[in-house]
């Protein structure tokens, strides 16, 4: 497996590339350049990544979905498996047929929580420690949904949960329960923008999930959606707003600085589309610049991360880069 590059100080030649560059659509809008995949994956071996969660130096945490593991991809170190969700025996799970991995994300500590999908029991959410990367369930979620992205919002000390069949938003403390005792969380979100599609064609419904300035934003896949939920003061949800349509089969996204501009994977179109505030877009990255049926992005600075866990492509999982132009911001 080839060595992954340097991420904190990839900027440096993207810069330099990115000031060659062609103009770019709008003078306020921003724009990507230089993608390139950085990291090749085996998909024989589950190596999917499906979700990414960023360390501060610029390394990556990805779930290897189908290998049920948690990898971390360092500045001049080989990827490297870090946790590893148990076996289950006996599994019947939504959409896959087979345990994964799903949503991941990072706590200033370093602790890492993701999403377990399994059919059974073990289905919720996991915590990873910081130092012994020790996992433990922390939150049991229904066993016949599919929790999905997942969503940490450290001021109130609350992770929201995604469910891709059940379409609802589960709402848990990230400290979990006291004992050995599995949190067992109400819903905190529901109704038919959340839902999957009716059969045949229903597949996924609620799916990549952000929290961002008092709101929990969520995709739907099957209907091309990105919704906006406020979080009233007391915690409860407040009415789904639509942001934006058209989204084919839209998974996770990002934002990409300080409004509500989005950078949303569309996974079966192999696709980034950049998504306005007013909820217009536009693609910005396609197959051609390595895409394999991408499933998140995220932003660090001037650096776009996206995985492509190639669920159905089956070819070339991989995690490409890009570099962040911001204009007039």
């Amino acid at each position: 497996m080839p060595r992954f590059p340097r991420l904190a100080g990839i900027a440096t030649a993207a810069v330099a590339l990115a000031a060659l560059a062609a103009a770019p659509t709008s003078a306020k809008e921003p724009t990507l350049t230089d993608p390139r995949v950085v990291e090749h994956f085996d998909f024989a071996a589950g190596q999917t990544p499906e979700s990414i969660a960023l360390e501060p130096d610029g390394s990556a945490n990805v779930t290897f979905a189908l290998a049920r593991q948690v990898a971390r991809l360092s500045p001049h170190h080989e990827p490297r498996v870090i946790a590893e969700l148990p076996a289950v025996a006996g599994q019947n799970t939504p959409i896959t047929e087979t345990a994964v991995a799903t949503g991941l994300v990072r706590a200033h500590d370093g602790t890492l929580y993701v999403n377990y999908a399994t059919g059974t029991k073990l289905t919720g959410i996991w915590r990873i420690s910081p130092k012994s990367h020790h996992v433990k369930q922390i939150a049991c979620l229904p066993k016949n949904g599919f929790p999905n992205g997942l969503a940490l919002d450290e001021h109130h000390g609350v992770l929201y949960s995604a469910d891709s069949v059940r379409g609802t938003v589960w709402r848990v403390p990230a400290k979990g329960a006291q004992g050995h005792d599995c949190l067992k969380p109400k819903a905190w979100a529901t109704g038919s923008k959340l839902e999957r599609s009716a059969p045949p064609t229903g597949f996924v419904g609620a799916n990549g999930l952000k929290v961002r300035h008092g709101a929990v934003w969520v995709t739907n896949s099957d209907k091309g959606l990105l919704l906006r939920i406020p979080v009233k003061k007391n915690g409860s949800a407040g009415k789904i707003q639509t942001r934006a349509t058209g989204l084919t089969n839209v998974d996770d996204f990002a934002f990409t600085g300080r409004d509500d501009t989005i950078l949303a994977a569309l996974f079966t179109d192999n696709k980034v589309a950049l998504v306005r505030p007013n909820g217009t877009h536009r693609v910005v990255l396609t197959a051609k610049d390595g895409l394999s049926n991408p499933s998140a992005v995220a932003v660090q600075g001037k650096t776009v991360y996206v995985t492509s866990p190639a669920f159905f492509t089956m070819q070339d999982p991989n995690l490409l880069l890009a570099t962040l132009n911001k204009h007039h911001r």
